[in-house]
């Protein structure tokens, strides 16, 4: 007979990914015995992104708990989607990504790879973080010239409403 239990995983641990982010961790080869599959939470705090990487092979999925946050993916991270609270993103096998949240609150994931550890064939592009750099305080910028644009709209519609 196969000696299977089912195993309670309490919170409390936590560990260093290989990802350079800190994991809540959860149900893993480590902690449950689990081979294909595992999930942990990972919180991100304001201004925080992984180290970009790739998972040879492994699907991952993640859910967003709390917050938003912004994925970066692509052979140079040239693509990205804004992930917000209740939405789900699935990431297929050897994609480069990272998390980047670039809000002003905390976001929490809830991440689960086709494996039974997420740090299984975890594959770091750290040359990749340059290219998040472009990204870095974009949102207060692009902000502050669409208050910029709508003072400078509103500017000119007061002296037309003048001059009439």
């Amino acid at each position: 007979m196969i000696n299977k239990e089912v195993k309670l995983i309490k919170t409390g641990k936590q560990y260093l990914g290989g990802q350079g982010v800190k994991y809540n961790a959860g149900v893993s080869r480590k902690t449950a015995g689990s081979e294909k599959v595992c999930m942990n939470i990972l919180p991100m705090p304001p201004g925080v992104h992984s180290i970009p990487h790739i998972h040879k092979e492994i699907e991952t999925i993640a859910y967003l708990l709390e917050g938003e946050c912004t994925l970066f993916y692509g052979e140079q991270l040239e693509n990205h989607i804004l992930v917000k609270k209740g939405e789900q993103i699935f990431i297929p096998e050897n994609i480069p990504h990272t998390p980047f949240n670039q809000s002003k609150n905390d976001c929490i994931w809830v991440v689960v790879h086709s494996s039974g550890d997420d740090q299984d064939e975890l594959i770091s592009m750290p040359e990749l973080a340059k290219e998040l750099d472009k990204h870095k305080g974009k949102s207060e910028v692009e902000t502050i010239e669409i208050k910029s644009k709508t003072s400078n709209i509103l500017s000119k519609q007061n002296l037309h409403r003048k001059v009439e």
